[in-house]
């Protein structure tokens, strides 16, 4: 081998840098078990104990040293589903942007593209697409996107704006760049708001074009305090208010009026005893009309509330309250003046109701509007913002405003101290407190936000206040949440079956090579310290699914080795000496161009599957993507070092031992003589796959592919998940999945409760349901410590994950077209590579056989196999990951039959590509069984949440393996034409 120095010093230059970057992983792993030790089971205790030591040295290399911040930063990054904590994409509002941009225009046909853009829902086509497409048919050429009330108004003009004399095709570029502003603001934001919340090692990415930001925060546990902080569009608002003596007479009327409608409808509650009641009492009238439940309206009110509160209401009781308000004929009895009145609701609060008895409500509140609709003052004027306490020594929030924002602030409250009123202060259209003004206007433009604040809140919002308001509403469509205790869980079932895996390779390479399969099993070791080396140095994140990548890499490290050395035994079978036989066989014509072909496929695979998936799924590509970079280099490489050392010590090398050295040597097994039998055979399963597929039994869709919630619930005890099904459907008024997950003490349950329905309010009131549904099995657990995560979490929600109805639809578009693609991409590169489409159509009959077998067995299946076995991300994943291991083994029977037509075997085209099974046989079988024990490894240790991963491969290799024997090589064969294969014959016979 030429430059075996320099492959030495680049080998050595490798290991070094690879246990120079893993160094920090390990001192920050001792550190984080010091603190832990230290703290016992107090995470707050942890958490500052590390914090206070994060500028302090702790690793020392001699020529220079590291604090403990810079140790953590360097370290190996891990996923949430092994660090545990909080994965969310965040879809900020195109719509909400283009109607900033018009003005909020009133143009009908601008509102209905819009209103159409959001009801068409299609994988992979942006809304902004859908509203240009959405605009074009509505308005059939008759209004302009430049026109003067839509994007060519007064904001949009000047350079780079709109102006009147554009085409459509003009506006839209500048819309899009002006979207695109918009979502990097929106990106500016969050990054700000992140990074003030102090979560180690945030990520945060905007996703191409789409509008979606992902962000992950591992160790992250408060799940609806961080939800709010990223979903929060800090949109700070000042209004006046209506007094409850201002509006009291209209609830008197709307009280009335609703009678009409509700009264039989409403169900019987104590009347609120107040001054309200007062005004519904009149002596003339029936008693039946102060009956309980005779009044929709002031039924509903646990207690009248006084000043600018009209009243207490139970949170439940608010949508329909707002449907009241929203009617025309409850609108029109408002009084002129208040016409444009906003009614609106307090954050939840802790009251006393009439039997003094502590209750949750919600306070309502008559904002004083306008025709615009806009608040006396915004909270853009806000230049600086900072958590405090106020006189009382509860937690506010001081602000100080720009010179504008002084000026309008002493106008706003000298006018409410003038007249006794008051000031709501509104974020994100909630009543944060509305204080009165008992000390005369305030100038200077400082304030505070005061009201039912804890500490936490007061940072968060003194946080997303400075951080900036978000150009759109950012809702999170998709979230997933991992508890540590399940993410310790991860790492351990990950490195047991990691361990074995590497440890049962080993062991057959030893059993089947000998002291070659020693040579290999230390270039596989080399392998995987240069595999997390390299994902330490680029900062790259271990994931559960990447563990997978890494075990699966175990397996197809060798697979070059096994190429080489079953090429060596041959050239040594044909009387070659040893240094003959290595030569021969790290040739081009001797085992490169098998290896350079096959690991081509598989490369391609996982790239289309790194670019298509998302999250977990492209730790997986990514990781199996080093991998075979990685295995490639050591097994071509390094143990070329140690077999050219061998050759140089003149010792006994066969590539075999004494119980191995005859298997597979005298095999004639006639693989396409028995084609019709195999074809019936496969006839068969691809039928009975298919009608299963889409009459039977169909597929078990998983919430990626549907949209959904997915909750991963532990119990104190074992539980009926059918009984934990119908009362949690009973609870959300709609049907509930519960199966359960491993253990019959925790059940995966499902939902698509409000699914199409956005907001962090939403994902609460879903929390909140399940908990209530769920509460009589945790009597002693809060709802704080069944949703939230923290460390040593046992029982409770210990995962959750949502996927809303809009990137459902990309996943599952993303999903067709990334095993589409691998299969194209195969086909035109063997057909590149071989120079012939036959060879292609053999390869691809093969891989779209395996994967409708793996499909149907999921589809026959599904229904009673005692883990899940779900349509997901991980389940394409799956199936490319198949794609690739079945192209790699049928190319190499296939490089042998280009090797074989080449030279001078004699015999029938039948015989050659015989022949050609025959002597790769050894190889084929070989690389399957390894994969199949390091798969069955991991099917057994690996855990619940990638059992179904697994074994979606495991089948695939079985059937990938039995594909590439008996079904891509008699297609191979079946669509060669005769007048070929007798050219073939003849060269052949007359040599």
């Amino acid at each position: 081998m030429q430059n075996k120095g320099l492959i030495k010093f680049f080998a050595i230059l490798f290991a070094l840098v690879s246990i120079y970057q893993l160094s920090f992983t390990f001192v920050a792993n001792n550190v984080k078990s010091e603190a832990k030790a230290f703290a016992g089971d107090n995470p707050d205790k942890e958490l500052k104990y590390l914090d206070s030591i994060g500028k302090e040295k702790v690793f020392n290399l001699g020529f220079t040293d590291f604090t403990y911040n810079e140790v953590k930063n360097k370290q190996l990054n891990k996923g949430l589903d092994l660090e545990g904590g909080i994965n969310v994409i965040l879809q900020i509002s195109i719509k909400d942007v283009l109607k900033g941009l018009a003005n909020n225009s009133k143009n009908p046909v601008f509102n209905k593209s819009l209103a159409d853009a959001s009801a068409n829902v299609e994988g992979n086509k942006t809304y902004l697409n859908k509203f240009f497409e959405a605009f074009e048919a509505n308005s059939k050429g008759t209004v302009k996107l430049a026109s003067p009330d839509i994007f060519a108004n007064r904001s949009l003009q000047g350079d780079g704006g709109v102006d009147f004399q554009m085409t459509d095709a003009q506006v839209q570029k500048v819309i899009k760049r002006k979207v695109d502003e918009s979502v990097e603001s929106a990106y500016k934001v969050l990054r700000e708001r992140i990074d003030k919340f102090g979560v180690t090692q945030p990520n945060i990415q905007k996703l191409g074009e789409t509008g979606r930001i992902l962000v992950e925060l591992p160790g992250a546990k408060d799940v609806d305090r961080i939800k709010k902080l990223l979903g929060g569009k800090a949109q700070l608002e000042f209004w006046e208010t209506y007094k409850i003596e201002e509006v009291g007479n209209f609830l008197v009327a709307a009280n009335e009026a609703l009678k009409k409608t509700e009264v039989k409808k409403v169900e019987t509650k104590a009347v609120a005893k107040d001054s309200l009641n007062a005004l519904l009492t009149d002596n003339s009238k029936d008693s039946l009309d102060t009956k309980k439940g005779n009044n929709p309206l002031f039924d509903k009110m646990i207690v009248q509330g006084g000043g600018p509160v009209l009243g207490y209401f139970a949170t439940k009781d608010t949508s329909a309250i707002n449907g009241y308000f929203k009617r025309p004929e409850i609108r029109i009895l408002l009084a002129a003046d208040q016409h444009n009145a906003k009614f609106v609701w307090s954050k939840p609060t802790t009251i006393k109701d009439a039997k003094a008895k502590d209750v949750e409500a919600v306070e309502l509140y008559a904002l004083k509007g306008n025709r615009d609709n806009v608040p006396a003052m915004s909270g853009g004027v806000v230049t600086d913002a900072k958590d405090t306490f106020d006189q009382m020594g509860k937690p506010a929030v001081s602000m100080q405003m720009n010179s504008q924002g002084a000026k309008v602030w002493e106008e706003l409250t000298g006018r409410a101290f003038s007249q006794k009123g008051y000031i709501a202060i509104v974020l994100d259209n909630i009543v944060y407190s509305a204080p009165g003004v008992t000390s005369g206007p305030i100038a200077g433009g400082r304030s505070e936000i005061t009201g039912s604040f804890d500490v936490a809140e007061t940072k968060d919002l003194a946080n997303v206040l400075n951080a900036g308001k978000l150009p759109a509403s950012a809702d999170i469509v998709q979230s997933t949440v991992v508890g540590p205790s399940l993410g310790q869980a991860a790492i351990d079932a990950g490195t047991i079956s990691a361990v074995l895996g590497f440890l049962l390779v080993c062991v057959w390479m030893v059993f089947y090579y000998g002291k070659a399969g020693w040579y290999a099993n230390l270039a596989l070791l080399l392998n995987l310290l240069f595999l997390f080396g390299i994902m330490a140095s680029f900062g790259f994140v271990l994931t559960l699914p990447g563990i997978a990548g890494i075990v699966l890499t175990l397996g197809t490290a060798v697979d070059a080795n096994i190429i080489i050395y079953e090429r060596a035994k041959e050239e040594l079978r044909d009387g070659k000496s040893l240094s003959e036989a290595v030569l021969a066989s790290y040739g081009w014509h001797g085992a490169m161009r098998s290896i350079i072909d096959a690991n081509v496929t598989h490369v391609l695979t996982g790239a289309i599957l790194f670019i298509f998936g998302t999250g977990p799924i492209k730790g997986f590509a990514l990781t199996l993507l080093i991998g075979i970079v990685t295995s490639l280099f050591t097994s071509i490489f390094i143990a070329r070092i140690f077999i050219d050392k061998n050759i140089a010590e003149k010792a006994d090398l066969t590539f075999c031992t004494n119980i191995t050295k005859n298997w597979f040597t005298n095999f004639h097994f006639d693989f396409i003589k028995v084609k019709k039998f195999t074809y019936i055979f496969s006839s068969i399963v691809v039928i009975v796959s298919l009608t299963s597929i889409f009459f039977v039994n169909g597929l078990d869709e998983g919430v990626d592919f549907v949209g959904g919630r997915t909750f991963q619930v532990k119990f104190e005890k074992p539980i009926d998940a059918t009984v934990v099904s119908d009362e949690l459907s009973a609870a959300f008024g709609t049907p509930v999945e519960a199966k359960i997950l491993g253990d019959d003490d925790q059940l995966k349950i499902t939902t698509k409760y409000k699914i199409k329905e956005d907001g962090v309010a939403i994902d609460e009131e879903v929390n909140q349901k399940l908990y209530a549904a769920l509460q009589k099995y945790y009597p002693n657990t809060s709802y704080d410590k069944f949703i939230n995560s923290f460390d040593g979490k046992k029982i409770g929600v210990l995962q959750a994950s949502k996927v809303g109805a809009s990137i459902s639809e990309d996943i599952k578009t993303n999903s067709y077209w990334a095993v589409l693609g691998a299969m194209a991409v195969i086909f035109l590169y063997l057909m590149v590579s071989f120079r012939k489409w036959q060879y292609s159509l053999g390869a691809i009959a093969a891989v779209a056989h395996d994967v409708i077998f793996v499909l149907g067995v999921y589809s026959l299946c599904y229904k009673f196999m005692p883990f899940h076995m779900e349509m997901d991300q991980h389940f394409i994943a799956a199936i490319l990951t198949v794609i690739g291991y079945s192209m790699n083994d049928t190319v190499i029977v296939f490089d042998r039959v280009r090797e074989f037509i080449i030279g001078n075997r004699k015999g029938s085209f039948e015989d050659i590509v015989n022949a050609s099974i025959n002597t790769t046989l050894s190889r084929t079988l070989n690389t399957s069984l390894m994969m199949i024990i390091v798969l069955l490894t991991m099917f057994i240790f690996g855990g619940e949440s990638i059992r179904g991963f697994i074994f979606a491969m495991l089948i695939g290799i079985i059937v990938g393996t039995y594909s590439s024997l008996f079904i891509a090589t008699p297609v191979l064969v079946d669509t060669i034409s005769n007048d070929e294969k007798h050219t073939i014959e003849d060269k052949h016979n007359k040599a």
